[in-house]
């Protein structure tokens, strides 16, 4: 029996999905800032297709695209983008970057990645799992190599990435012209350290905005900060 995941304006599918919904894509979606009511949106390696459905419920783009390279999660990404509210706004490419990069002439107000980013050489035996856990399939250079391609003048691109990676992943940002605008450092409870960085980059330097978020306040106590990021999508906020 397929067992969906049930959000408060819609449902996904994720059975034949390598990643399965998860804090860091969630919270990817609630947080990107969409002030410059962006008319454009990309997801770049869209897995199930969570945070282009959240970007359809919160803001009104005429066009939210999403790429995704393995095929199951391409074709269950489709199955959530049509069975949607917003099918009309929601378009997936089976394709790699590289493959997007050749066919499309389109910028984007706003592009969203919540990428791969173990960089251990370890297979876990499943293939499909392993390519979406590891930067190898999806090398943060490419990455925004290929960002700053499809984004607009005025764009702002948003992703995760672990803490530890925050620094590389800024120094490759200024290769291609990409300035952090905002960072948020992700903790699980008070006492724990930074497991994620959430970054925003745009193509004009200025002062970086820093914030932290705390998810628990103790096991099951989620601080008033999680909660309204997430409430508009999680049924039991």
């Amino acid at each position: 029996m397929r067992k969906p995941f049930k959000f408060k304006q819609f449902t996904i599918y994720q059975d034949h999905c390598a990643m399965k919904i998860g804090t860091d894509g969630v919270l990817l979606g609630a947080w990107a800032n969409i002030s410059n009511s962006p008319e454009s949106v990309l997801d770049i390696g869209a897995g199930t297709g969570v945070i282009g459905l959240m970007m359809a419920q919160r803001c009104s783009a005429e066009s939210i695209d999403a790429i995704e390279i393995d095929e199951d999660a391409f074709e269950q990404c489709v199955e959530n983008f049509e069975a949607s509210p917003w099918a009309d706004r929601l378009f997936c490419y089976h394709a790699s970057l590289d493959e997007f990069l050749d066919e499309v002439d389109d910028k984007y107000d706003l592009i969203i990645s919540n990428p791969p980013f173990y960089s251990e050489e370890f297979s876990s035996g499943n293939r499909a799992r392993d390519q979406a856990r590891q930067n190898s399939s999806l090398p943060f250079g490419l990455l925004l190599r290929g960002v700053s391609k499809l984004l607009s003048e005025s764009g702002i691109f948003a992703l995760v990435t672990p803490f530890k990676e925050e620094k590389r992943v800024q120094e490759e940002a200024l290769k291609f012209g990409l300035y952090p605008v905002h960072l948020m450092h992700v903790k699980g409870h008070p006492s724990s350290e930074v497991k994620r960085s959430f970054m925003e980059f745009q193509f004009k330097k200025t002062d970086v905005i820093k914030s932290e978020l705390i998810i628990e306040k103790s096991r099951h106590r989620y601080t008033e900060e999680y909660i309204r990021l997430t409430q508009e999508f999680y049924l039991k906020m």
